[in-house]
C-alpha cells in the first residue's frame, strides 16, 4: 500500500545518490517543456542552475511557475512531486556556491571546484524553488 512520506523522508530521498529532477515549465505558446536537472537542497528549497538563454531559463523568466518530479524507478517505487515558483539569481557568488555543490554531488568531490568554476559565469542562473505543494509517496507498488 502506498504511503505518504514525512518531510525528513522527502529530504533524504531527494538527496540520495544522483537522482535528477524532471522540471516542467510552460512555453510562451502554452505547451509544456520538461527537462532533467541536477539539483541540491538548501533548507526546504530545491536549487538548480540553468543557462539564461536555455528554453527552461527563458520560460522561468517569463512565468516562474514550475512543477518537478524526482522518482525511483525500481520497486517498491517512490516519487516526490513539487509545485512552486522559481526565484532567479544571477550573482556570481551564488552561482559559484551552488554550481560547486551540485558538481560535488553529481561529478564527485574531486571535480566539484572545477564544475563550479566552469558554471559560475555570466549567462548562468541559480534557480531556487520553494515548494508550494508537495506530493511524496513511497511503496507505490505495495510491496
Amino acid at each position: 500500500m502506498p504511503r505518504e512520506m514525512s518531510p525528513p523522508e522527502v529530504a533524504s530521498f531527494l538527496m540520495h545518490g544522483t537522482r535528477t529532477a524532471k522540471v516542467a515549465t510552460t512555453m510562451s505558446s502554452g505547451q509544456p517543456h520538461v527537462m532533467p536537472v541536477w539539483f541540491v537542497l538548501d533548507g526546504e528549497d530545491l536549487v538548480f542552475t540553468t543557462g539564461a538563454g536555455s528554453v527552461k531559463g527563458r520560460n522561468l523568466r517569463r512565468d516562474p511557475r514550475l512543477a518537478l518530479v524526482v522518482d525511483e524507478d525500481v520497486a517498491p517505487y517512490t516519487f516526490v512531486h513539487i509545485r512552486g515558483r522559481a526565484r532567479i539569481n544571477e550573482e556570481i557568488d551564488e552561482l559559484l556556491r551552488f554550481a560547486t555543490e551540485i558538481g560535488g554531488r553529481y561529478m564527485g568531490p574531486e571535480r566539484a571546484e572545477e564544475f563550479g568554476q566552469r558554471n559560475a559565469v555570466p549567462g548562468e542562473l541559480v534557480v531556487r524553488v520553494t515548494p508550494e505543494r508537495t506530493i511524496a509517496e513511497t511503496d507505490v507498488s505495495g510491496y
